[in-house]
């Protein structure tokens, strides 16, 4: 085996996260109008459980980098993860967009109980799958090209996503039985999506290897870990940086499918000879836009700097957010425009986030002699849930202040909080989000002098 990972490898490597961004995209952009509009709570409540299932949640992130750093088997410390995390991922992923006929306390209790298994079982998954990125290879351009890999699949499986939910939706909605059901539909529909994450996982964890180790002679000792990461600065930069890009996120794709819904008389638009509906258009040019994004992450990168380009793309991202509360449906074009434009420099900063993440555990073994790869990127699935949690939540509660009633005619009081959802209140935090990395200091010289010694040192 050698130390560097070739294209099979990280073609392996990507399939993961096109399985985990199917869900969740479905997460991020439908849950909430799935719980709202399907399953029947209120907007309020859902935004309550968001908030809520968090307390659970977020100890569970760093549980399960702990435990993985611990874990040693002829497979690795991250790889059995997928190997045995990816049927129950499924298996509960279906569940949650199961609508039981039971009473309306009932139902909120399960959706509470599915919603934090679910998110159990991605971070059972996806904390050591993203860990697997810094111990594929110690070079930290191949942890930028790896990084670049993984976006791109998982743009991809967005796409897919979009592009799939409503035909598979429309088709078991209608399958026998005499009237739509809906309920039925987004069951089976994410039946299919289960099956084929299950089947990815597999693949990566099949095409994968791991090669950087801890020092030989570093013991187990948790209070070391997080007295090390305590004092970690730059993982405390990143951890706030990665925050507000994920409340930006997870506020504008949840916010799509209510503006589109409620400010649009048309809700088909004709696109290359295909008519799609006007959200997914919008969703899929955005995902489009941000695979763009990562193929530009690293020429861009190598010459000014993962730094520099990451706090320019968000600034860039902030200020052409702006720019859609002035727009509406008769300029739908320009809305198309702004959404790759802002989903370019969105995409732009995800495969810089990843490779960080793994520079900063290389920054930890300089500092420290000790090695917590899944601790560390713990703190990538933290701030992921966390932000869509925070963002779902606001999302939630802002359409309750601002008088939102599921599946009738919006007062304008509602449809000036949708426009000010899709475009002021997300840019904020893609504004604080490039503040935050202004004060990241592991600059690429920095990283190249650290991996340098390092390489001696384990020579």
């Amino acid at each position: 085996m050698t130390d560097r990972p070739d294209f099979k490898e990280k073609v392996g490597y990507g399939l993961g996260d096109f399985a985990s961004s199917m869900f969740w995209k479905l997460f991020s952009v439908y849950l909430m109008v799935f719980y709202t509009d399907v399953f029947g709570i209120s907007a309020a409540a859902v935004g309550t459980m968001f908030l809520l299932t968090r307390i659970w949640d977020t100890a569970n992130d760093p549980i399960m980098g702990i435990l993985s750093d611990r874990l040693n088997t002829r497979w690795g410390k991250f790889r059995p993860f997928l190997l045995f995390g990816a049927v129950p991922f499924a298996v509960i992923g279906v569940m949650t967009f199961t609508t039981p006929d039971w009473s309306a306390e009932a139902k909120l209790v399960y959706a509470y109980v599915t919603y934090t298994l679910m998110m159990m079982a991605y971070t059972a998954v996806n904390v050591p799958y993203a860990s697997l990125l810094g111990v594929m290879s110690p070079h930290s351009e191949d942890r930028t090209q790896l990084a670049s890999f993984r976006m791109v699949f998982a743009f991809a499986g967005s796409i897919f996503a979009f592009l799939l939910i409503d035909p598979l939706i429309d088709f078991f909605s209608t399958l026998g039985t005499s009237e739509p059901n809906p309920q039925q539909g987004w069951m089976m529909a994410i039946v299919v999506y289960g099956f084929i994450a299950a089947i990815l996982f597999y693949g990566t964890f099949a095409l994968t290897r791991e090669r950087v180790q801890p020092p030989a002679d570093q013991e187990n000792s948790l209070k070391d870990d997080l007295k090390n990461l305590s004092k970690n600065m730059p993982w405390f930069v990143l951890l706030g940086a990665a925050l507000s890009t994920l409340i930006f996120n997870s506020m504008r794709d949840g916010s799509a499918v209510y503006y589109f819904k409620y400010t649009f008389a048309v809700q088909e638009v004709s696109l290359l000879g295909l008519t799609l509906g006007v959200t997914t258009t919008y969703l899929v040019l955005g995902q489009a836009a941000n695979i763009l994004g990562v193929i530009l992450a690293q020429p861009i990168s190598k010459l000014i700097g993962k730094k520099q380009t990451f706090m320019f793309a968000m600034f860039g991202a902030a200020i052409f957010s702006c720019g859609f509360y002035y727009l509406d449906e008769s300029t739908f074009w320009l809305i198309l425009v702004l959404q790759c434009v802002v989903s370019m420099c969105a995409g732009i900063i995800f495969p810089l986030l990843w490779s960080m993440y793994a520079d900063i555990a290389d920054y930890s073994e300089h500092t420290t002699g000790r090695r917590a790869t899944g601790l560390i990127f713990s703190s990538s699935s933290f701030s992921q849930k966390m932000g869509w949690t925070l963002g779902g939540a606001l999302t939630g509660w802002t359409l309750a202040w601002f008088g939102y009633e599921a599946n009738v005619e919006q007062t304008e009081q509602a449809k000036e909080g949708l426009r000010l959802m899709i475009s002021y209140i997300p840019a904020i935090g893609a504004l604080l989000s490039g503040l935050f990395i202004a004060f990241y200091k592991l600059t690429d010289d920095v990283v190249a002098n650290i991996n340098q010694e390092l390489a001696l040192k384990r020579a």
